[in-house]
């Protein structure tokens, strides 16, 4: 008889055990199917929400980053352009004769001297052997987005004159005209300037100096670009 009850015993001992973890199961399905609280959907939200941000930001600065090494390399290509072409020139010849120790041209602002012989003429501003003519140490340079063709605009004395060049090696020449040329819509534009100064940095040089702005606000902040050279 003692043995029977130790048996019904320990039977009510497990049936107990069993009922308890059976219900420590339902109490854990019931908490992991409850599932997030609204106040942690809405971190998640926060965070997530600051993530995409910082990662559109940094797509914008790469992007502004990549226009601005755009820009500016084709700024110093201009620059270095208009180097070479001012060096070409003799240095007895106006368009980058200096007088002693002075300076022509500028690049606060355009603009445009009269040079030739001497001062027997009231209109010469700047001495210098040869005839005399007018020179502006300014121009502009467009970039067609539709074929990539380039074309440079000087101010003559009878207009500003525009020399065009075709990616297919054409070269044309709109009719002289009282404005600059307009490129066309979505064109890149850089203004240049230029100042030549004598006995710099040593008597008996010029050091010559040409600034190159883009014209469209395609970035921001504006670029620019300066580029100095010595020559006789």
């Amino acid at each position: 008889m003692e043995t029977a009850y130790r048996t019904e015993r320990r039977s009510s001992e497990a049936l107990a055990a069993s009922s308890r973890n059976s219900a420590a199961r339902d109490r854990g399905v019931r908490t992991a199917a409850s599932g997030f609280t609204l106040i942690e959907v809405l971190v998640a939200i926060l965070v997530l929400s600051i993530g995409i941000m910082a990662v559109a930001s940094l797509v914008a600065q790469m992007e502004n980053g990549t226009g601005r090494s755009r820009y500016m390399s084709l700024a110093s290509t201009y620059a270095s352009e208009k180097l070479e072409d001012l060096n070409r020139w003799p240095t007895w010849d106006p368009h980058v004769c200096v007088p002693s120790a002075g300076t022509a041209g500028g690049l606060a602002s355009d603009v445009s001297a009269s040079v030739g012989v001497g001062s027997t003429s009231p209109s010469i501003t700047v001495a210098c052997s040869g005839t005399s003519q007018t020179v502006n140490y300014f121009d502009d340079v467009q970039i067609s987005e539709s074929n990539q063709g380039v074309c440079e605009t000087v101010d003559g004395v009878s207009g500003y004159t525009t020399t065009c060049h075709e990616p297919n090696g054409a070269i044309y020449k709109p009719a002289v005209s009282a404005t600059p040329y307009t490129a066309n819509a979505g064109a890149i534009a850089f203004h240049r300037r230029w100042s030549i100064e004598m006995d710099q940095p040593i008597t008996g040089v010029k050091r010559v100096t040409v600034l190159v702005t883009l014209t469209n606000g395609y970035v921001q902040p504006g670029v620019s670009f300066q580029l100095s050279a010595v020559r006789p």
